[in-house]
């Protein structure tokens, strides 16, 4: 049953035992290239508190907490997830708590989500166990959520530079006047050095 005449030659070293794979390019889409299903979602994490606004173009999941307001082309809140402000996106899938007005094209709230606040709505779904206190209200069309495309990059602004005149009012003028005529000197001393 265990004979050494059964056991298979071991390889030698210079006999390559790892199977060979085609080189392959990820299929990586950026920009108008990536459809909207292929998007990736910025995520709030569980351990992340956000106190401000969010704006995206795209998807939003929220995990951690956020107080402020959210305009989005989709939001999802995880379980653990709570928002404290308003919520304007194309659709809402509320596991978490919002606390605030919700207006959406399509709402959802799972058997896990806690809403206390309005919610204007074109499709609402609410399940069994869900905890809503606030009005609704049906609206025939949705309004323009105004979200950056983030097709094109932000263009650079220069900041203005600070130019100031001798004996100027100002004197935070004088001041850059000075710095400069210093910078000057030290410039000259080295060259004069170099030589």
């Amino acid at each position: 049953m265990f004979s050494r005449a059964n056991q298979k030659p071991a390889p030698s070293p210079s006999a390559s035992t790892t199977p060979t794979v085609p080189d392959r390019k990820p299929d990586r889409r950026t920009g108008s290239e990536a459809g909207p299903e292929r998007a990736v979602p910025s995520i709030v994490s569980a351990d992340l508190t956000v106190t401000g606004d969010l704006v995206s173009a795209g998807e939003i999941q929220i995990d951690g907490r956020v107080e402020g307001d959210i305009k989005c082309a989709s939001l999802i809140i995880g379980i653990a997830g709570a928002v404290t402000g308003e919520v304007s996106a194309q659709t809402v899938r509320m596991h978490g708590t919002v606390s605030g007005q919700v207006i959406a094209k399509s709402v959802f709230l799972a058997s896990t989500a806690r809403m206390v606040g309005d919610v204007t709505h074109e499709s609402l779904a609410i399940e069994p166990g869900a905890f809503m206190e606030g009005h609704c209200r049906r609206m025939a069309e949705m309004p323009d959520l105004n979200l950056p495309n983030g097709k094109a990059p932000a263009e650079a602004v220069d900041p203005p530079r600070l130019t100031g005149t001798a004996g100027a009012a100002d004197p935070d003028a004088a001041t850059t006047d000075a710095a400069e005529s210093a910078d000057t000197e030290a410039d000259a001393d080295t060259k004069a050095r170099a030589k």
